[in-house]
């Protein structure tokens, strides 16, 4: 055994990004650039160099110039919370006037689009696992009741008001209906397929999961920090009554807020600094195919699991 010690590697030399001329050793705690000692901005942990600074500022002040501009014309949420209330004048028109408060009856909710893997309505089969696909969508507009559509609503003007402000109009479509749709998948793979669902609130815990995670990715300004532990406090509250209130779906509000949440990452490209509309794209595409899939495999199972009724 050669007993001479290996000598270590030379160590790297690196220069100051905008200083090319001067070495330092310190690198901006937020993007990894090195800097010296004239481009150093403290920062609560480290130095950050002065782009990432500049971008922090431009971030802080943007929030209250998009309330200002949202609050013209009519918004995406608006016009979603529009299409909640006229389907649920729909759903009582249907089931009469003693169903304003309590909502119409469970078949006439099938009728009218719930999420169920099979139902019998009017002398036939129906569900989603016959192929009546729509349903995943149709479901995130019908509720259960008065106290639903209230609660519901309520939520979704708050939350969805600031996210559809702070990301724009069609990130904000796209996140809405793939979560609502995933929440949809998630309670049909899961649940038991006699059982209809209804409600928007698996994509309003998308919403949820979107909001804590862009104020995550944030979270170095006070600003953020605070409305993520807010939205954190919120979901904890939320889970805990998902799974201590009867006849509530936590299948849907979990695969909501599950795609929200990384939805929500997808916004910045998970940290990278460029494509992140093609990162965002791509995540949501995948989560829709994920969720397609889902939707064929549960088909065939429950189809093998009712030989009777499709022969």
């Amino acid at each position: 055994m050669d007993p001479t010690p290996v000598p270590p590697p030379p160590p790297v030399i690196e220069h100051c990004y905008r200083h090319p001329d001067v070495q330092t050793g310190v690198h901006c705690t937020r993007c990894g650039r090195p800097i010296c000692t004239d481009c150093m901005y403290p920062a609560p942990v480290g130095h950050q160099c002065p782009e990432c600074v500049r971008e922090q500022r431009q971030e802080f002040h943007r929030p209250a110039q998009r309330v200002g501009r949202a609050g013209r014309g009519l918004t995406l949420t608006n016009l979603i919370l529009l299409s909640l209330l006229g389907t649920y004048v729909v759903e009582v028109a249907v089931g009469g006037p003693g169903s304003l408060v309590g909502g119409p009856t469970t078949p006439v909710l099938v009728r009218l689009g719930a999420n169920v893997g099979l139902f019998q309505s009017q002398g036939e089969i129906v569900g989603v696992a016959t192929g009546e696909w729509w349903r995943l969508f149709s479901a995130m507009f019908l509720h259960a009741g008065l106290l639903h559509i209230a609660f519901n609503g309520y939520a979704l003007y708050i939350v969805g008001g600031v996210v559809e402000q702070e990301l724009g109009r069609w990130r904000f479509a796209v996140l809405y209906a793939v979560t609502g749709f995933c929440a949809s998948v998630a309670s049909y793979a899961i649940g038991s397929p006699l059982e209809p669902s209804v409600g928007a609130s698996g994509a309003i815990f998308g919403l949820f999961g979107v909001f804590f995670a862009y104020n995550y990715q944030r979270r170095h300004l006070a600003f953020y920090a605070a409305r993520m532990r807010s939205m954190g406090t919120l979901i904890l509250i939320n889970l805990v009554l998902t799974f201590t209130i009867p006849q509530i779906d936590w299948r849907g509000h979990v695969g909501g807020l599950t795609t929200g949440i990384i939805g929500g990452l997808a916004v910045d490209g998970f940290g990278r600094r460029t494509s992140r509309t093609q990162v965002f794209v791509g995540t949501m595409v995948a989560f829709a195919a994920l969720a397609v899939a889902l939707t064929v495999w549960r088909t065939a199972v429950i189809r093998s699991q009712f030989p009777e009724v499709f022969g």
